[in-house]
């Protein structure tokens, strides 16, 4: 009798992995930030948890970055490998059908093998929005930072000017950081008025320092209302002491706009 045609000593096949480019949008008012924590809810956290419900697998989900605890995202994008064979619909559909609703996923694609989300990304842009009326908006207390005190447009326009460039962004890192350098280069920052006292201010870089965002507009904040003059932004930069600058604005008005990256990357 001849040998079993059935029987192999091949090993099974698995569907070969794939890189997944997820872009999300979420409200970060009740999350301890992006980060998975040991003690605390995040938004990390609660996506793997809802991929694996998805795929039946363990999924690592890699960020574009951290947001801080009470942050909101527009356009945040993150990674996952799987071997998982769903059609690419289902990772929007699927995942937006299981998670909160203060997380959903806008877009699935697939990625080349080697796109990172975090290390492929060459800029980002941060969208702060301030309310600037007399009575606080209950609709949007977790979503702005509310200030009755009027700002003075010019003097925050004329300070940003300052920060346009390369430059050490070291008076603007919160403590903590570790990163290697504190040199960015900010691409492109401006203020917006809408109407209803609202105020947005945009900012673009090749990268950010921990807090620094907040940072600026805290210290732009006081620019607005006289207690500095624009030019003081160039002597703050120069000294390099996060004690020079002004507060950390609240995070409820930061948002993470959009993270860019080379047309290559994209499938």
């Amino acid at each position: 009798m001849g040998p079993d045609k059935n029987l192999s000593s091949d090993p099974p096949a698995y569907p070969p992995p794939r890189t997944i480019r997820l872009t999300l949008e979420y409200d970060g008012s009740a999350y301890h930030g992006w980060q998975r924590q040991s003690n605390a809810s995040s938004i990390q956290e609660v996506l793997e948890n809802c991929l694996h419900r998805l795929t039946g697998q363990e999924v690592r989900l890699h960020g574009s970055g951290r947001t801080d605890a009470g942050v909101h995202a527009l356009g945040q994008v993150a990674h996952l490998v799987t071997q998982a064979a769903l059609p690419l619909g289902a990772f929007r559909e699927g995942l937006n059908s299981l998670l909160p609703r203060e997380i959903a996923v806008l877009e699935a694609r697939e990625a080349p093998p080697t796109f990172h989300a975090r290390y492929d990304a060459r800029a980002k842009t941060y969208e702060y929005r301030i309310l600037n009326r007399p009575v606080p908006s209950p609709l949007h207390r977790h979503r702005c930072w509310w200030l009755a005190k009027p700002l003075d447009p010019g003097r925050l326009q004329q300070a940003t000017a300052f920060i346009v460039g390369e430059h050490d962004f070291s008076s603007f890192q919160a403590s903590g950081g570790s990163v290697k350098s504190a040199v960015r280069n900010v691409m492109a920052a401006h203020w917006e008025e809408r109407p209803g006292g609202w105020r947005y201010f945009r900012i673009t870089a090749n990268g950010f320092l921990r807090g620094m965002v907040r940072a600026l507009v805290g210290t732009l904040v006081e620019v607005g209302w006289g207690k500095r003059v624009p030019a003081d932004l160039k002597g703050i930069l120069a000294a390099r002491d996060r004690r020079l600058a002004g507060p950390t604005a609240p995070a409820a008005g930061l948002y993470l706009v959009e993270v860019i990256y080379d047309t290559a990357l994209t499938l």
